[in-house]
């Protein structure tokens, strides 16, 4: 594990007895089949054994992403019911376990463990949390759950996604995680915490045995030293991680030789983007999955260059996809629809039992709320979201194929394109752009010149162009594009100038 605050080497070995240890502790203190264990960590070592320790006692895990602040974290401690929390005493110099305290977001939870110095009163040590295991105990059945998440809302609180062990299992399984692990590959861990990416991640080390490097901070240079340093063979992220080490290895930082693949997904991924990792001699690969569904497709290293760049891969085996019309009508190869899916990697539903039957057909396919298609060779494409759609004059048009367009001009580096509301239209093509290094400004001519000799309709052009400093993401990076929506709807806001 690496850490600016908090460094650390073990084995998997040591792993596992701190595990057995820990979950001793849980036992001790009535802990087992039907808990729920929550933890708000950054990927540090003590993260990963109370992780593997709950999962020792057939309780549920709960990661809680890093960044929530007390109003997230009361919400999803009290919609859960955790009986257990792991807190960190300081992230970066910041208070963090007294804080959430102070505020009253754990106030639901009757057991808080806090890591690092600082306790708070009524908080128990990470160094007290140890005890010598006792046998006796139920296992866990492979449809007990395993893992609770929590989706990250816009309008709307978060929705806890419920995971079996075998579900779970069955995504560590998959080709798409399989095919890069083991005990003589290597992984670099960047996502964090709270995400099913994450809890993969622990899955590669305990069932694959996978050498893994954890990052607690994004932070590209330090991930492309890394990647040289432990000679690194595989690691995921979305298209800022792929993009930040690539910078590293132009300017000479840096030299990823034993970088082998790279999946890329969590995002819109621009085909230029994977075309450049290539000429790098990174082979890139896109993936695509949800926190309900984990990994629906995805490709490979070996695939032709041209499905890396166009595709998502092929659906994943024990999956299966459907594409259909706004009818439920399936449709034909190539053509777009809404994406449907199931299969063994499949979630057991949401927390609350009424979002669960919103999410399935009658006949139990889940609404990925995604459309895209699947072509002749089986290879999936997501085009959109149904809901990122731009309606423009009755014509709906595809805003990842307007982001693919625009991230090919010379001067753009990052992209994410809504509809701008219009009394006329309904909405226009609209585009927030992050500018590469040098360039100054993005004129409607420029796009429009572009968009011209790629040979796109002229409806698809934007009409609107936003000049931002950075996107604002998620955490494991993907776009939140409902905080652009609403800067359009409000007006020109100081931090996000006009351009034309």
């Amino acid at each position: 594990m690496v850490s600016d605050e908090r460094p650390y080497r073990s084995t998997i070995g040591m792993l596992g007895c701190d595990a057995v240890s820990r979950a001793a502790w849980l036992q001790s203190i009535g802990i087992g089949r039907g808990d729920v264990v929550a933890l708000q960590l950054p990927n540090w070592y003590e993260g990963l054994v109370i992780q593997a320790a709950t999962f020792l006692v057939g309780a549920t895990v709960l990661p809680i992403v890093p960044i929530y602040g007390p109003r997230e974290v009361e919400f999803i401690l009290r919609d859960s019911g955790a009986t257990v929390v792991v807190l960190a005493a300081r992230v970066k110099g910041r208070l963090v376990a007294s804080a959430l305290i102070d505020a009253g977001a754990v106030k639901s939870v009757g057991t808080v463990v806090v890591v690092g110095d600082d306790i708070p009163s009524g908080a128990i040590g990470w160094e007290d949390t140890a005890a010598d295991w006792r046998e006796g105990e139920d296992p866990a059945e492979p449809d007990d759950i395993a893992l609770l998440v929590y989706t990250s809302g816009t309008t709307s609180d978060p929705k806890g996604v419920k995971h079996t062990h075998r579900s779970l299992i069955a995504d560590t399984l998959s080709p798409v995680v399989a095919d890069g692990a083991g005990p003589d590959s290597s992984h670099l861990s960047v996502f964090p915490s709270g995400h099913v990416a994450a809890a993969n991640g622990l899955l590669r080390i305990l069932i694959h045995a996978t050498p893994t490097v954890l990052m607690d901070v994004w932070n590209p240079v330090q991930a492309a030293e890394l990647i040289d340093e432990y000679a690194v063979t595989s690691t995921a992220g979305a298209p800022i991680h792929l993009s930040g080490l690539l910078d590293a290895q132009e300017r000479g930082e840096v030299v990823l030789a034993t970088l082998r693949g790279y999946l890329v997904g969590g995002a819109s991924v621009p085909a230029a983007l994977v075309e450049r990792a290539d000429a790098a001699g990174i082979a890139a690969f896109r993936a695509y999955g949800l926190s309900e569904h984990p990994t629906i497709a995805g490709g490979s290293p070996d695939d032709p260059i041209g499905k890396r760049t166009q595709t998502d891969g092929r659906i994943q085996p024990g999956n299966e996809v459907r594409i259909v019309d706004d009818l439920g009508r399936d449709v034909a190869p190539g053509i777009d629809g809404e994406i449907l899916s199931r299969g063994t990697e499949l979630f057991a539903g949401y927390l609350r039992s009424e979002l669960t039957a919103e999410a399935f057909t009658d006949d139990g396919w889940f609404r990925t709320g995604d459309v895209g298609n699947v072509d002749r060779d089986g290879y999936l494409t997501v085009t959109d979201r149904k809901k990122d759609i731009i309606v423009r004059g009755g014509e709906n048009i595809s805003s990842r194929e307007v982001e693919d367009v625009v991230s090919t001009h010379p001067k753009v580096g990052e992209v994410a394109a809504v509809g701008a509301p219009d009394p006329v239209y309904g909405e226009r093509v609209a585009v927030f752009v992050v500018l590469r290094e040098g360039a100054e400004r993005l004129t409607i001519d420029e796009v429009g010149d572009h968009f011209r000799l790629a040979g796109v309709a002229r409806q698809k052009t934007p009409e609107v162009i936003r000049t931002v400093s950075t996107l604002p993401r998620t955490a494991v990076g993907k776009v939140q594009k409902a905080p652009l929506r609403q800067q359009l709807r409000a007006g020109t806001n100081q931090s996000i100038h006009l351009t034309d």
